[in-house]
């Protein structure tokens, strides 16, 4: 029969009959065209081995920033907190990581209408710095931590607001923001936010529109008040001062004036209590030397002019005005010359006389 023949064989008979292409399923490879069957047969499994190995290792290592926290999730539960740094965990699925910001600084703003104790509205403006203190109550204590801040601190401001009345709230909105804040960190707490509250201000708060030229002109005469009262506390500042300053000098003056006087009147009754019993002693003697201490001290206090030839002493009383009318030597008068000698002679007598009498008065009263 010849080859071609069907039902024929093509060649020797005795041949053996070859292997269908691909076999009957004999292999992963057996039923795939040439190319594919060849790469299986070449050790594709092994170099899907080395992938999935890569991605274990890759997938067990964590590398957590510096200002990052990550959150350890193992099968969905929290297990633990990474802390920065190198970190391994256990490959996906089995542990994944949510990582946190833990340092950044988030600020919420916002403009709140709120009534006052007196019944008035104001806008207040409203400025909260926060951070995340703990990251798994920030992921898993409450729905949305940074909604709930929000919410609390509007709540906080109108509780605290609310208290206090529109002086205060437009003039002195410190010791409120305080206790704003505070209220607000407790309520961050109880809620499970894991949010800390850094900071709480209010920068500005303002009436409606409506209203606003009126209260405008409270402001202003505000400030005029505050603008007179420090105006007159610089002035007593600078007069009080001085007016205790001139007080202190006047005091000072009187008591050394007292002093002094206190001292001369007693130096003086000594002198005469001296001069009492000198005078018991030698009247005529102590007489006398009054005569000449008198004498001296009258002529000490006045002008003197010497006679040409330097054997005469004479008072000539001279007045204020007569060395002022020429530049010459002033022309004497016969009433120039006119002695003071019995001025003299008089307080001299005078003198005698209560010394006198005092000492009369001593012996008598012995």
């Amino acid at each position: 029969m010849a080859w071609n023949t069907p039902g024929g064989n093509s060649g020797d008979d005795n041949r053996a009959p070859r292997k269908p292409r691909g076999g009957n399923g004999g292999g992963w490879g057996g039923g795939l065209p040439g190319p594919l069957r060849d790469l299986f047969d070449g050790g594709i499994w092994r170099w899907v081995l080395i992938a999935v190995a890569l991605l274990v290792l890759f997938s067990s290592f964590q590398l957590i920033g510096e200002q990052q926290r990550g959150v350890v999730l193992r099968f969905g539960q929290f297990s633990r907190i990474l802390q920065p740094g190198p970190n391994f965990k256990l490959p996906w699925p089995i542990e994944s990581v949510v990582k946190v910001n833990a340092t950044q600084i988030k600020t919420f703003s916002s403009n709140v209408p709120v009534l006052t104790r007196d019944e008035n509205i104001v806008n207040v403006s409203v400025n909260v710095q926060y951070r995340v203190d703990d990251p798994r109550q920030y992921l898993f204590g409450t729905v949305d931590a940074d909604q709930m801040l929000e919410q609390s601190a509007q709540s906080a401001v109108r509780e605290q607001v609310g208290r206090a009345d529109l002086n205060t709230v437009l003039n002195n909105r410190g010791p409120l923001a305080v206790v704003a804040e505070q209220r607000l960190q407790a309520s961050l707490k109880a809620y499970n936010t894991g949010l800390s509250v850094t900071g709480l201000t209010l920068p500005d708060a303002r009436p409606p529109e409506e209203v606003k030229p009126a209260f405008d002109e409270v402001n202003g005469a505000q400030q005029v008040k505050e603008r007179l009262i420090n105006e007159a506390q610089a002035y007593a500042a600078k007069v009080v001062p001085e007016a205790r300053g001139q007080a202190s000098r006047a005091r000072t003056t009187a008591e050394g004036y007292k002093q002094a006087s206190v001292a001369r009147a007693e130096g003086d009754a000594r002198r005469f209590t001296l001069l009492q019993g000198e005078y018991k002693n030698a009247p005529e003697v102590t007489r006398k030397r009054l005569w000449l201490e008198t004498v001296q001290q009258v002529l000490s206090e006045n002008r003197k002019v010497i006679g040409g030839d330097g054997r005469q002493l004479i008072y000539v009383p001279m007045p204020v005005d007569a060395g002022k009318t020429s530049g010459n030597a002033p022309q004497l008068t016969p009433e120039m010359v006119v002695p003071a000698l019995p001025a003299a002679a008089d307080s001299i007598r005078n003198a005698d006389r209560s010394v006198s009498r005092s000492a009369s008065r001593e012996e008598a009263g012995r």
